[in-house]
């Protein structure tokens, strides 16, 4: 058969067209590889912070899945490799349709007490695209006054407090106080401690509680960053929002505080960028590594991990 030359031709790729094609699509891949490899690792902050109690250490939004189960038992070794008084974590416990509560055993590994809060994952509130837009314009309109706080116009038709309530059972049978809208009296290593726990934000379901006069050191733990309030507190912990997930550590967005430490009229809060990634199948972060935060760890990390990036910052 003879060629047909009336068929026509496909247009030709220049070359400097082409070799613009092969460099995006070796960085894409490099950046996906470097995304990968950047959500393997973790980093470890301390806080130096006089007068809190030693060697608490907290973690948020683990956000567990068969993906990412073995790098948290890893992480769960180096908390232990901190030797805590207290471990602490800030909701998010679950991924996607949260079917895979016989992962939350891996919190029977710690070697320490361990109290949470539950997130918005926890209760199914605000974890699609559609409803996160939602519940980020939503909070605009709350009260985050200490007298008046009120959030819940944030409760609506995706919260599903019964799931939450079966991740509780299993969270708790597995040695994990869940603090809701509570607060306990600790001490540790001869220092006392105040520690809040305040419910899910999003979910409509924070309701910060009433706690005695105390000289104790105070901490409240909340999930949401937007939905904490310049309470009486020596130091606010929060997660969700990943570090920005792809954000160089430090990055400021108006009107957001994303991540590391923050104040506002003279409070402190410090938001950790968690462990786990909540809306990919395989965990993908490029600038915002896993974090474990400790406070006034009595042996330095440094020791402990010697190579591993570890960030210094005071709190006075």
């Amino acid at each position: 058969m003879g060629l047909d030359l009336n068929t026509p031709k496909l247009p030709s790729i220049g070359r400097k067209r082409l070799f613009s094609l092969v460099v995006f699509i070796s960085l894409f891949n490099a950046s996906l590889g470097l995304a990968y490899f950047g959500a393997q690792s973790t980093e470890i902050t301390v806080l130096h912070i006089e007068g809190a109690p030693d060697d608490i250490v907290f973690i948020s939004d683990p956000h567990l899945k068969q993906g990412n189960i073995d790098s948290t038992r890893h992480i769960v070794d180096e908390i232990n490799a901190l030797d805590p008084s207290l471990v602490l974590i800030l909701g998010d416990f679950v991924y996607g349709d949260g079917e895979d509560l016989y992962l939350q055993d891996v919190w029977s590994r710690i070697d320490a007490p361990v109290y949470a809060i539950l997130g918005n994952h926890d209760y199914m509130s605000g974890t699609d695209a559609a409803s996160w837009v939602r519940k980020n314009s939503a909070v605009s309109s709350c009260c985050f006054n200490v007298d008046g706080y009120n959030v819940s116009s944030l409760r609506d038709e995706t919260n599903d407090t019964g799931y939450a309530e079966r991740l509780v059972g299993v969270l708790e049978k597995n040695g994990v106080k869940v603090m809701r809208n509570e607060y306990v009296e600790l001490e540790l290593n001869g220092k006392q401690l105040m520690l809040v726990g305040v419910d899910d934000g999003w979910a409509g379901m924070a309701n910060p509680p009433e706690i005695p006069s105390t000289d104790d050191y105070t901490l409240y733990m909340i999930h949401e960053p937007d939905c904490r309030a310049d309470w009486d507190a020596d130091l606010t912990i929060a997660g969700h929002t990943h570090g920005g997930q792809f954000l160089p550590k430090g990055t400021r967005v108006p009107g957001k505080e994303i991540s590391g430490l923050c104040e506002r009229n003279g409070s402190f809060c410090y938001i950790t960028r968690g462990i786990g990634t909540s809306n990919f199948a395989v965990e993908l972060r490029i600038f915002a590594t896993p974090e474990i935060v400790v406070i006034n760890p009595s042996t330095p990390p440094e020791e402990i991990f010697p190579g591993k990036n570890i960030a210094h910052i005071n709190i006075q």
